[in-house]
């Protein structure tokens, strides 16, 4: 029997400071469990998808100028719906796989949902394991026409992980949903 738990912080007022087609960001006052009010900014971003594609035992990354943090990133392809467009989630990632490496999966795996910032954002994001890949041309969009992409072993890309090189939170955290996957495929108990 689940039981009706007041929030532990309530919304008292809310305005939206920015809105673009990609996000908004809203200020909140907010009245916490003690009665005591303060403010909270949040970001409002659509969820997106995140896709591993897998082959013989490598992935493969994307590299692409990152202009929040001012410096050249590799990651799992990612992203959302252009233009404030919604949809399947599966679609989603059948689109920026292709979009960004020119890949196309025979087969999608759903291995879980992420907050991918969870005390500033409401965005998260599904992950698909991508697996029987064919090769065609990438269709980037262009913020995109910088990206490079690779083959990457898996050993190597621990070590990418390791050394600083993937620091992109929503590839190591999907990393750790295949690992679970896998685990769980080999011993499922």
């Amino acid at each position: 029997m689940s039981q009706h738990r007041e929030p532990d912080i309530r919304t008292v007022t809310s305005s939206v400071v920015y809105k673009d087609s990609w996000m908004s960001l809203r200020r909140d006052e907010i009245e916490r469990r003690d009665g005591s009010r303060g403010f909270y900014a949040v970001v409002d971003k659509p969820h997106f998808a995140l896709v591993i594609p897998a082959d013989e035992g490598r992935f493969c990354l994307v590299e692409e100028y990152r202009y929040p943090v001012r410096r050249r990133a590799w990651a799992f392809p990612q992203g959302g719906w252009p233009g404030g467009r919604t949809g399947d989630p599966e679609d989603l990632a059948r689109l920026e796989l292709a979009q960004e490496t020119g890949l196309r999966a025979r087969e999608l795996t759903l291995l879980g949902f992420l907050h991918s910032s969870h005390g500033t954002s409401s965005q998260g994001f599904h992950v698909y394991l991508a697996t029987g890949l064919t090769q065609g041309d990438p269709d980037r969009e262009p913020e995109e026409q910088d990206m490079q992409q690779r083959w990457v072993p898996r050993g190597e890309f621990k070590n990418m992980i390791r050394n600083g090189t993937i620091t992109d939170d929503s590839s190591v955290a999907a990393y750790s949903l295949l690992a679970l996957h896998e685990e769980s495929r080999r011993d499922p108990s």
